[in-house]
């Protein structure tokens, strides 16, 4: 498995990484409740057999479910060779607001304290936003405390899990953020035209939803009618890849 530099980190990663959600909740195309997930064993053996093939990064989030206690009991003899990202809870609340600026730094604090109870470990080597909008990208006091953590060595490196090409811009932008996360796949590609700049700033880009939730593999799936426009463009993403002589649709999708 190669390995590649997270920007200016010096972080190394595999080129492939682990997504912790789907061990953790209910998530992905067919997975409709919890007995359509891993056992927890299973789900541990996975971790570990991803690390056996050369996978040395590893995702995950506080609000990912039982993700970081399992990744935590998988790892706790491991952890000098892995790298783990986890994100802290969501800067909003149910109805849309915003917490208060004077809550977020023991708000982050806190969010992240459970994480390393629940990974078992006394640090994390990258530490996100969990969807960071443009509004909390412009909020003082998120850029403050994330980087007061990693100037107390709690975490290694600090990011921002972004959504929409205008964030991952405003973030690059910020000068402060050592790595984005954000959606880049055969259907989305709007972020691509920032991946230049970021380079250049030293922010490492971390891209996720390759496979769109599984949408973009060879699973068999049915979609809602209103979503007939993308189940025709996956067709067309299957006719290619058995064209160009890929494996599967999951292969062409991953080059």
């Amino acid at each position: 498995m190669r390995k590649k530099k997270l920007g200016r980190t010096g972080i190394e990663l595999s080129e492939v990484a682990f997504g912790g959600v789907e061990i953790g909740v209910p998530y992905g195309i067919g997975v409709r409740s919890e007995a359509d997930m891993l056992a927890e064993q299973d789900a541990v053996n996975l971790l570990h057999r991803a690390i056996d093939e050369g996978i040395n990064f590893f995702d995950t989030a506080r609000l990912y479910g039982e993700s970081e206690r399992i990744m935590g009991k998988a790892f706790e003899d491991r952890r000098d060779h892995i790298i783990i990202a986890s994100k802290c809870r969501h800067f909003r609340q149910t109805d849309g607001r915003l917490i208060s600026p004077q809550h977020v730094e023991r708000f982050v604090r806190d969010s992240l304290e459970e994480s390393l109870r629940q990974l078992r470990t006394d640090y994390v080597d990258l530490y996100m936003v969990h969807y960071a909008d443009l509004e909390i990208l412009e909020m003082d006091e998120v850029t403050a405390v994330f980087s007061a953590l990693r100037d107390k060595g709690m975490v290694r490196a600090i990011g921002v899990s972004v959504y929409k090409a205008d964030e991952t811009e405003k973030a690059i932008d910020a000068g402060v953020w050592d790595a984005i996360q954000l959606p880049f796949n055969l259907m989305d590609q709007s972020h691509g035209i920032h991946f230049s700049r970021a380079m250049a700033r030293g922010v490492g880009v971390i891209v996720r939803s390759v496979l769109m939730r599984g949408m973009l593999t060879d699973r068999v799936i049915k979609l809602h009618p209103e979503l007939h426009h993308v189940e025709q463009h996956i067709q067309k993403y299957r006719a290619l890849s058995a064209e160009a002589g890929f494996a599967g649709l999951s292969q062409f999708a991953t080059q």
